[in-house]
Order: structure tokens, then C-alpha cells, then sequence
């Protein structure tokens, strides 16, 4: 579209040309001087000109609102559904009998972490009950190998310096995740497990980078049947994640279980200290003063 000088469409100007040029013909016009259609000209402009340009619109609000944190989302994630006890196969080339951290995590757990709808009651399987926390989730990266702490994880990892207790201890196992997915439902769940398919993978964990090509669709995050049920998700499916604090995780269905839940200790200390409280220890027996002795009498032998 063509403009003159003052940058407005001619078929604009004509119309205010005709609206000021009605007093002319003996019409009412509201503009009394050159000076007020100037300013009308110049709002017409204005006018044209958001018509034509984008609006950017800034949101007030957004899909992380009841999810606090220091962590940013890693957002588009593709996620794929994993389970304790699963055997090895060609998507899963190491069996999940034993974790990164646990050569022993069935047994850990307390059993098959059972994948199947039909096998599951209000998250957990139908079998037992979970003695480890059945929202898990695997990512990417391991702080540890052969006995030693990885030179990268005391620059890399947030919390390291909060949490390291001694070389070769990780840092990561239990450590909260939010999952989000895309109808902006949240989940929480607890890092179990390292993979997919990769363990040193801490650019994507805890940088800006994305997950690497794998056989399951570039996969960067790993979540259990429950994490699955609650988010309503496919075995194969898009994700959001971050990290997030301990105090910020709300109470859900993630803190009903696990001896490594910070939930369910904090559960059990409260109910040892009313149990003590109700029950206090007997008072342990006083000893009585020991009995005043007469002072010893003292015999002199005559000389002999």
C-alpha cells in the first residue's frame, strides 16, 4: 500500500480530505483548523499501522504456576516409560533388575514394578507394596563411577556442595523431578535410575543442550507406570521436566511410599515422637549416698 509523507494510506487521507472539506460545501465539520486534522491524520496513521503490524501478546500468568523452584523446564522432551524388574530387550539393552545405584533395586523396591493397567491399583501394583517411592523417573547421567565422584559434578550439579558427603557417594539418587505434560498437568517423582541409554549426558541435565539420537526417538527422560497413569501419557511420549527442591514438592500420591521418601520419614519421626511422648521411658533408679563410715581407729604399738 502507498503512503505520502506523513506515512498514511491515501484512501485514509481522502476520507479525512472530504470530512474537513465538508465545510466547504456547507456541511458540518469537527475539525476547525488545519492544525486539529493533523492530529486526526496522525491517529488515523497510528491506527493503520497496528492493523498491519503483529500483536505480541505477553503472558501474566503461566503453564508452571504452583510449581516453585530455582530449576528451569527442560521443555519437548520425548519421554519413554520404564519400570523396575524389566528385562533387557532391543529399546533396553540393560535390564532394570538392578539400577546405576543399586545392584540389588528389585529387592530394594519390593518386587516387579508391574507396566500393566490391569496390574495397578491407585499407582502401585496390585502384589505388594512398594517399599521404595513407585513415582521414579531415570535421566542421562550418573555422578559417580567405579568409586568415584566424576570431576565434572562439583562444577556441574546445583546442590553439590549442599549434599556431598564423601567421594563416591552420588549426589543425584532420590532427588526430586517435576514432570509436566502438555495439558499442563504436574507430576513429581524421584530420581531412581540413569539413562536413557547414556550416563554422562550432565551438558543436557544440567546445561542447555537437548538429549542425544537414541533408539527411542532422541529419549532424555525415563518415567515409571505411575508417573505415566498420573499424566495420562503413552509408553512414548512428550514431556516437560525440572528439578525441584524437597520443600517445594506439594503432598500427592508420590509421598505415600518409600523408605526413601523424605515424606514418609518425616512421617515416621513424627510418629516416634508421639509414640514417646504417650510411652516415656521409666525414670532410671537413684542411687542412694554411700554410708557415712566411722573414722578408721588408729592403734599405736608401745615400743618394744
Amino acid at each position: 500500500m502507498k503512503t505520502n509523507l506523513l506515512g498514511i494510506p491515501p484512501t485514509l487521507l481522502v476520507a479525512a480530505f472530504l470530512s474537513i472539506g465538508g465545510s466547504v460545501f456547507g456541511q458540518t465539520t469537527p475539525y476547525g483548523s488545519s492544525a486539529d486534522f493533523a492530529k486526526y491524520a496522525m491517529k488515523l496513521r497510528e491506527s493503520a499501522i497496528l492493523r498491519m503490524e503483529p500483536q505480541v501478546v505477553i503472558p501474566t500468568t503461566s503453564r508452571t504456576l504452583g510449581v516453585s523452584g530455582r530449576y528451569p523446564w527442560k521443555t519437548g522432551i520425548v519421554t519413554t516409560t520404564f519400570w523396575v524388574g524389566e528385562a533387557a530387550a532391543q529399546n533396553n539393552p540393560v535390564h532394570n533388575v538392578s539400577s546405576s545405584w543399586d545392584v540389588n533395586w528389585q529387592t530394594s523396591f519390593g518386587g516387579f514394578d508391574n507396566p500393566n493397567p490391569d496390574a495397578r491399583r491407585n499407582f502401585i501394583p496390585v502384589g505388594f507394596i512398594p517399599r521404595q517411592n513407585p513415582f521414579y523417573i531415570a535421566l542421562p547421567y550418573n555422578d559417580v563411577t567405579r568409586g568415584t565422584t566424576k570431576p565434572e559434578a562439583k562444577v556441574v550439579i546445583p546442590w553439590f556442595k549442599d549434599n556431598f558427603v564423601r567421594e563416591g557417594l552420588t549426589v543425584c539418587r532420590d532427588r526430586w523431578v517435576a514432570v509436566r505434560n502438555s495439558s499442563g498437568k504436574v507430576c513429581f517423582a524421584q530420581w531412581s535410575d540413569c539413562g536413557p541409554f547414556r550416563t554422562d549426558h550432565w551438558q543436557y541435565v544440567f546445561g542447555n543442550e537437548k538429549p542425544k539420537p537414541n533408539l527411542n526417538n532422541g529419549a532424555g527422560l525415563d518415567i515409571s507406570p505411575a508417573v505415566r497413569d498420573f499424566l495420562g501419557l503413552k509408553g512414548t511420549d512428550v514431556t516437560d521436566w525440572k528439578f525441584v527442591d524437597d520443600k517445594d514438592v506439594p503432598k500427592g500420591p508420590w509421598a505415600l511410599y518409600g523408605d526413601n521418601n523424605h515424606f514418609v520419614k518425616a512421617k515416621e519421626t513424627r510418629e516416634e515422637r508421639v509414640v514417646s511422648a504417650a510411652n516415656p521411658a521409666p525414670p532410671l533408679p537413684t542411687r542412694s549416698p554411700p554410708a557415712k563410715q566411722d573414722a578408721p581407729t588408729i592403734v599405736t604399738k608401745p615400743p618394744q
